[in-house]
């Protein structure tokens, strides 16, 4: 099975680098069911083609299956009594070439390029093809999955036998993907659809897919129009799982969205992610009221020029503009293409001049001291500190409390005593891949009190949600205010 990627960015070349494949050589890579090539068709200053050639084994891919009969979640083209040995797998594009993309991609798809990091995190033109791709649902599937990411979708129904049109055609289409992107955005978006539109995979879905699935989607996933079905068949329409997923991707859930989406089975997916239990409630996602709570601790500090540290998607920032009591609002993140989908979902384009200069984007690092940030009446860090570095802590501490000095500090936080209410959550996981840490309410609590006693403010600690009598609520959270004499 092939899948190509191809720029025409100048020099073109330049792709090697963001891929980390050198385009003067080829490069092989053992894969579970096979051999996994990069080579280059064209490499020339106007234009540059990556080609990821995977030569599947059908007798390692035969072992593999059978290792893996009896727990196969999701309907497969070789549920036949010889289906191991007669298949389309070692041909059409599946989670077999989304595995072996993770594999000799891997620094692209997390965006790093040592010799070009600028130009890693660029949108650059891209054309993408993968000439069989299994697609369950038809072509149509295709363009709804590609088309709100940015892609032109082109996706030509394979015919059953080109010499015998009248017999119709295939399950298969020829995928051709051009548009505007990250590499790192693009190998995202077909390590995750890839498998979605194949519909089958070819290993057991266990929990810790959520985390691949969550950290393949930043950006993107959470406001997908069709995330119902990209999440129900990459994890195999296991329901606890896509109810888990879901979860974890309504912290990023602007407030306008739909709180509840069809599973699939008459079910909600709010009620599939409370099984195991838990009753479910059609009440507003957890991050709606996390947001609400920040709102309402900064109306109540009296805050009107407002910081929002580690803003990420710009979720917390919608609601903040929203709200005319909020005169200056600055959005800060490490990452600039955070910023730029914080841009895109405030539509800064399209405001008029009046509410577009209420609003700053600014890439900053809380780790470190910055001026600009100084004078503030008020600071969020809503779902922030855990993804700090315990040993960097201090460092934010400093450039938060000790330089920025805002009058008020709200800080949001799981309550790690919570993790046991989350179907599908193994003991001892995080909610979220990229979590460092998350602390029981008494960690929190120690934190804070910490943090009073060096900077001078006072705080109050409260939860966000609701509060189980056993555990506590799902949210931390801490509203800290300066003491006068601190300044």
């Amino acid at each position: 099975m092939l899948l190509t990627l191809t720029t025409t960015h100048q020099p073109a070349t330049d792709l090697g680098h963001l891929l980390v494949k050198h385009p003067d050589r080829a490069h092989s890579f053992d894969v579970p069911v096979g051999t996994a090539h990069v080579f280059y068709p064209e490499a020339g200053e106007q234009r540059c083609t990556a080609a990821l050639l995977l030569d599947v084994d059908p007798l390692r891919l035969a072992g593999a299956q059978g290792r893996g009969r009896g727990r196969q979640q999701a309907p497969t083209p070789d549920s036949f009594t010889l289906g191991r040995y007669v298949n389309d797998r070692p041909y059409a594009a599946s989670s077999l070439l989304s595995s072996a993309l993770s594999r000799v991609y891997r620094s692209a798809l997390r965006g790093e390029s040592r010799e070009r990091p600028e130009l890693a995190r660029t949108p650059i033109p891209l054309e993408v093809r993968v000439p069989v791709l299994r697609c369950r649902g038809g072509a149509e599937l295709a363009v709804r999955l590609f088309g709100p990411l940015g892609w032109a979708v082109t996706a030509t129904p394979i015919p059953l036998d080109e010499q015998h049109p009248q017999w119709g055609d295939s399950r298969y289409v020829d995928l051709t993907l051009t548009g505007t992107n990250r590499v790192a955005d693009a190998l995202n978006h077909l390590y995750v659809l890839l498998p979605v539109l194949d519909d089958a995979k070819h290993y057991w879905v266990a929990p810790d897919e959520v985390d691949k699935l969550i950290r393949a989607g930043e950006g993107w996933l959470a406001d997908h129009p069709e995330r119902g079905v990209i999440i129900r068949r990459y994890l195999a329409h296991r329901r606890a799982l896509a109810g888990l997923a879901l979860a974890r991707l309504a912290e990023r859930q602007p407030a306008d969205e739909p709180t509840a989406e069809p599973t699939g089975d008459g079910t909600t997916a709010d009620e599939a992610a409370v099984e195991g239990g838990q009753v479910a409630a059609r009440r507003a996602p957890l991050a709606a009221r996390r947001r609400e709570a920040v709102l309402g601790a900064l109306v109540e500090a009296g805050a009107s020029r407002v910081l929002d540290l580690g803003c990420g998607g710009g979720a917390l920032l919608a609601a903040l503009v929203g709200d005319r009591r909020f005169t200056e609002i600055v959005g800060t993140d490490v990452s600039a293409h955070a910023l730029t989908l914080a841009a895109r979902r405030l539509r800064l384009d399209r405001l008029p001049e009046r509410q577009r200069d209420r609003i700053r984007l600014w890439q900053s690092a809380l780790t470190y001291r910055d001026d600009r940030l100084r004078g503030y009446d008020a600071a969020v860090l809503m779902e922030v500190i855990e993804h700090v570095d315990p040993p960097r802590l201090p460092a934010l501490e400093d450039a938060v409390f000790g330089h920025a000095n805002p009058a008020t500090v709200v800080v949001t936080t799981p309550n790690a005593e919570y993790n046991v209410r989350y179907e599908g959550l193994p003991a001892g996981r995080f909610r979220h891949a990229d979590h460092r840490f998350e602390w029981t309410r008494a960690e929190f609590a120690a934190w804070v009190g910490r943090v009073t006693a060096t900077y001078g403010y006072t705080a109050a600690i409260s939860g966000i949600g609701d509060d189980d009598p056993e555990v506590g609520a799902p949210t931390q959270l801490a509203v800290l205010t300066r003491q006068e004499t601190s300044r």
